[in-house]
């Protein structure tokens, strides 16, 4: 717990240096170690994304019979539940409150299990997940010290704080780890329920494939019918929706880390003995060099492996047919798919010679980074704002593809521009699905530069320097 002569900045998200001071002090050193190996920063301080903790929230409240409490500022506090409900949860959030006065005394912690007590009702919840925000990490709050259960219902401690956790991305790691790791070890200790999603099958049917990362709901359907020939079927994905769908995404024959930086989550897969391979089933290439990756770990037969590699390549291909690109695109986000999406469009034709993700290069990405730089594309992991809008000006694209700011900037300079989460991320990624829905609206937008060019022609310098806003500084500007 923090004490009188460990005192907090006033100024919260914005002294990350001392926040981390005061964490290390308090007990928290081992925590942010663990944090710095699995999140590991780039040579700025960190790339811009939102709020960490909103990543690790958001797969709470994605997860039926699942409560999530915050312990942090206030303002923090509200800006996470007010992008969480715009992004559609629809579920509470509960609130540990704290003063000056409940840090130093560590009544905090008090005040955090007497709101589990409250909480934990088994009619409603399988389990309570509590998180620490900036503060009250910094102040030690030891939510490892929490019961692992109470009344039946599990509980969960994590520390998101924004001085340790570059992306809101990682974030997502953060708790599907914990949960794995919770459902793991359950698994390990006997019989465990099985899950509503996994009916009584063959032991054939019963070879799954866990793709790991949040993915388009059809994405899962489109790779069951890849794996298919193979006869491996998908398991439930990990962010899990239910508890029970971790012990079945846990029971698999192959974990596959579509989303490269889920670190800790591989982690608990090779503890359980499941072998990981990285990359996804995006175009031509990438689908069959996938395929075989999978088979070979599932220790499928070759004859049953080309015969699935045969019969995706041969509908991709109409698919990317069918959608053509012709221009060049800037790639750029902050969700982890950024390079799979950058070799669909590069296999779709388009020149793509940046990609830029906030997100770290680890093993699983690997295999997509040598394609991308062999095709001509800049890789830049944990990519900045300034990194991404400078390559965007360099290269002069027909299409940016990125975050609301870029989006912005280079709508601000003439170029059109789509923001990856909702054109992007809200579409099939994989398979002739991916190719056809990707592709598509890449190669329409591709098609709009000179629409663009005459309105910045049109409007000229309104809305910028002088010129921006109303009253009587743009009267006196307008002369």
């Amino acid at each position: 717990m923090t004490s009188k002569d460990t005192p907090l900045p006033d100024d919260g998200c914005h002294s990350a240096g001392t926040l981390r001071e005061a964490a290390e002090k308090a007990g928290k050193g081992p925590a942010l170690a663990r944090l710095a190996e699995d999140y590991p920063k780039g040579p700025h301080d960190q790339p811009q994304s939102m709020c960490p903790a909103f990543g690790s929230l958001r797969v709470g409240l994605r997860m039926a019979r699942t409560a999530s409490i915050l312990c942090g500022s206030a303002c923090c506090v509200y800006g996470l539940t007010f992008t969480a409900h715009f992004y559609g949860a629809r579920r509470t959030v509960g609130y540990v409150p704290f003063d000056s006065e409940s840090l130093v005394t560590g009544r905090i912690f008090q005040d955090i299990e007497d709101a589990v007590v409250e909480t934990a009702d088994p009619d409603r919840y399988d389990c309570i997940v509590v998180t620490n925000l900036c503060v009250p990490t910094a102040s030690g709050v030891p939510l490892d010290r929490l019961p692992e259960q109470v009344n039946g219902v599990r509980v969960i401690g994590i520390d998101v704080p924004g001085f340790g956790v570059p992306t809101h991305a990682e974030a997502k790691d953060i708790l599907a780890a914990a949960m794995l790791k919770r459902a793991r070890t359950e698994a390990e200790s006997g019989p465990v329920a099985r899950p509503d999603s996994i009916p009584d099958t063959t032991a054939e049917d019963a070879r799954r494939v866990t793709l790991i990362g949040e993915l388009f709901p059809a994405d899962p359907v489109v790779v069951g019918g890849l794996l298919a020939p193979m006869g491996l079927t998908v398991a439930p994905p990990v962010p899990s929706r239910t508890w029970r769908d971790q012990y079945a995404a846990l029971d698999c024959a192959v974990a596959a880390a579509v989303h490269p930086f889920y670190t800790a989550s591989v982690r608990e897969f090779r503890r359980a003995g499941r072998p990981v391979v990285g990359s996804g089933p995006v175009g031509v290439e990438g689908t069959a060099a996938w395929l075989e990756a999978v088979g070979q770990a599932a220790g499928v037969s070759p004859k049953r492996i080309q015969a699935a590699r045969a019969q995706a390549v041969t509908t991709i291909r109409g698919a990317l047919a069918a959608n053509p690109i012709d221009g060049r695109v800037t790639v750029s986000g902050y969700e982890g798919s950024e390079l799979l999406v950058a070799r669909l469009l590069i296999e779709a034709g388009a020149e793509v010679p940046y990609c830029g993700t906030a997100c770290p290069r680890t093993d699983w990405s690997e295999a997509d980074r040598q394609w991308l730089t062999a095709h001509g594309c800049h890789v830049q992991y944990r990519a900045a704002l300034e990194q991404d809008v400078e390559a965007m000006r360099e290269v002069g694209p027909d299409l940016a593809v990125g975050t609301t700011p870029l989006v912005q900037k280079a709508k601000e300079l003439g170029i059109p521009a789509i923001y990856f989460t909702n054109m992007v991320s809200a579409r099939p990624l994989f398979g002739a699905a991916g190719a056809g829905s990707i592709a598509g609206i890449v190669a329409a937008q591709t098609r709009g530069r000179e629409r663009f060019t005459r309105m910045v022609d049109f409007f000229g310098p309104i809305g910028t320097g002088a010129k921006a806003g109303y009253g009587p500084a743009m009267t006196k500007a307008e002369g």
